[in-house]
């Protein structure tokens, strides 16, 4: 039997102390149509997990220092990897590996000899659900949200999702360790207000979101899950034309220029005010109009502008939850 799904981005971490068995695996995998990541210990599956985020995990059971059962402990005890799929390999049913898998929040196992085409077929059944967590994490960033996660007790950033990570590179203007490109502690304006919003929220009030200016944009950032000690989520949105424009695209399917349209009357803007705006003649504009009625399955302009915003806001909370 063949499984190939040879389908671009689904990615498998294997975690196995024995080099043979990871190189066995890789290839299977890889030829397969699966990107495979390696790690040879529990430690370094968790710090390939946080940062890499794959979209299901082979573990093996038994390694030394950190097992495979701690390793699934610690990685379900993260927001970012707590729903990540993870399938054990295990000795046989009757060495009670199996039972213990489950235990430590394993998703399911295959016994050890690996047989190629059993682990494959795990996999793949697994793969649904591991990226429709991914495809909600990103859906944040299709409605101009974005989301990270910090550690409160050294302000480092776990996980992002790329739109954070963009801007957060663009507003703060800092480059990752090493010169990377990818920021991993907060800056001293972010942890002083995440340090404030924390010590109101002890007291039973609500602090106010931070603001960060960059031209004529506007990036913001609300606290939205501060209950969890081991790991702070933040949500941060951007205030400008532009971010707005690109949600629209995205929810609604839209071309730039509907978009744009669509935009400014929800801003209530006239057909004067938005040919003048778009370089475009009222009528142009009317037409316009037109098309995003149709799209929209509304009558009116106001419907239309009253139902893209209800969509974008519906849209940001179904990705919350």
């Amino acid at each position: 039997m063949s499984i190939n799904p040879r389908r671009p981005g689904h990615v498998v971490l294997i975690v196995d102390d024995a080099p043979e068995n990871l190189a066995a695996l890789h290839d299977t995998l890889d030829e397969s149509g699966y990107t495979v990541l390696a790690a040879t210990s529990g430690t370094a599956a968790l710090d390939q997990a946080t940062r890499e985020l794959p979209d299901l995990i082979l573990l093996d059971a038994t390694m030394p220092n950190m097992d495979g059962f701690e390793t699934c402990r610690r990685l379900r005890t993260q927001q970012a990897t707590r729903n990540i799929p993870v399938i054990f390999m295990t000795g046989p049913v009757e060495s009670g590996e199996t039972a213990a898998a489950f235990d430590a929040g394993g998703t399911d196992y295959i016994t050890k000899p690996i047989r190629q085409n059993d682990m494959l077929a795990r996999v793949a059944a697994h793969m649904p659900a591991a990226r429709k967590q991914n495809q909600a994490r990103n859906a944040m960033d299709a409605f101009g949200n974005a989301l990270l996660a910090v550690t409160p007790h050294n302000g480092r950033i776990v996980w992002q999702t790329p739109l954070a990570r963009q801007w957060m590179q663009e507003y703060f203007a800092l480059k990752g360790a090493g010169g990377g490109s990818e920021l991993r502690t907060m800056p001293l304006a972010l942890a002083a207000w995440l340090a404030a919003t924390a010590q109101a929220r002890r007291q039973g009030h609500d602090y106010p979101p931070l603001s960060v200016m960059r031209g004529v944009s506007r990036l913001e950032f609300t606290a939205a899950d501060l209950s969890n000690n081991e790991q702070w989520m933040i949500v941060l949105r951007e205030e400008s034309e532009c971010a707005q424009v690109q949600a629209l695209m995205a929810l609604f399917r839209m071309t730039l220029r509907e978009a744009e349209v669509l935009h400014w009357l929800s801003r209530g803007r006239t057909t004067q005010d938005i040919g003048l705006l778009l370089g475009a003649t009222p009528q142009l504009v009317d037409s316009y109009c037109a098309q995003i009625c149709s799209k929209l399955h509304v009558e009116t302009r106001g419907a239309a502008a009253a139902l893209a915003m209800d969509r974008l806001r519906a849209g940001v909370a179904e990705a919350l939850i």
